[in-house]
């Protein structure tokens, strides 16, 4: 019999600050309530705070997995797991930002392989510089999903990512006007938007998914209670189907 693969998404952003971790949690939060199971790694593996905002301490993190790897202690995949909740788990990034660095592309290969049968859904959490680590994720990934606000710097620097998109080929990615953390600074409207990245958007997260309490819900740990919250209405729906279209 088949074993049944998980897909691989994505979460980018061609700049920091636009919200692309709070935008993962949100989906893995839906993908919870459904009954899908998730694993969340953290490939921001300079400045990755899902341990931090899901106040859950890990034991082992990426570096630790890649050494391991690297040399040959490396046994079971579940020592590098930690449980968050029923039905999320998670990968934390290196503890320590300092050896962030020595972490190579070539160890995801195997990270891959072990865990897309052990999960519905992996989502992955990136940083937005264009690095072997983001490549060979992208490599691996079912779906990208850029997140873009209302920014001209983040719009231009869109544009460019889709020609290099373009030249790779590359097909399977969405792109998402996350507008949540932009309540007062909406500049352009969609059109604009659509004709300054030269590609159209495939989703709108609007502003009323903005909440000015996020950070205090991110220190308390709380990040889930809000999601809920903000889940029930419009957005929620919007945050329902981009889920079930990227497990398709």
């Amino acid at each position: 019999m088949a074993v049944t693969k998980g897909k691989i998404i994505t979460i980018a952003s061609v700049k920091g600050g636009v919200g692309k971790t709070t935008f993962l949690l949100s989906l893995a939060n839906v993908y919870k309530n459904i009954d899908k199971k998730v694993l969340i790694i953290d490939n921001d593996l300079f400045s990755g705070d899902i341990e931090t905002i899901l106040n859950v301490e890990s034991k082992k993190d990426l570096y630790v997995l890649f050494e391991d790897i690297t040399n040959n202690n490396f046994y079971d995949i579940d020592d590098y797991i930690t449980n968050y909740s029923k039905n999320i788990d998670f990968i934390s990034a290196p503890h320590d930002p300092r050896y962030a660095g020595k972490v190579r592309g070539n160890f995801l290969n195997l990270l891959f392989n072990r865990v897309v049968s052990k999960y519905d859904v992996i989502l992955v959490d990136t940083n937005h510089v264009l690095n072997e680590i983001n490549l060979v994720t992208m490599d691996h990934s079912n779906e990208i999903v850029y997140l873009i606000n209302n920014n001209s710097m983040n719009l231009k620097n869109m544009r460019t990512m889709i020609s290099i998109f373009s030249d790779m080929r590359l097909t399977n990615y969405k792109i998402v006007l996350y507008e949540a953390r932009e309540k007062t600074r909406i500049i352009f409207n969609k059109f604009d938007v659509k004709s300054l990245i030269k590609d159209n958007i495939d989703y709108i997260i609007a502003s009323d998914y903005f909440s000015k309490d996020i950070d205090k819900y991110i220190v308390d740990g709380k990040i889930f209670e809000i999601i809920n919250k903000m889940q029930k209405g419009k957005t929620g729906r919007v945050f329902e189907k981009i889920a079930l279209d990227l497990i398709k």
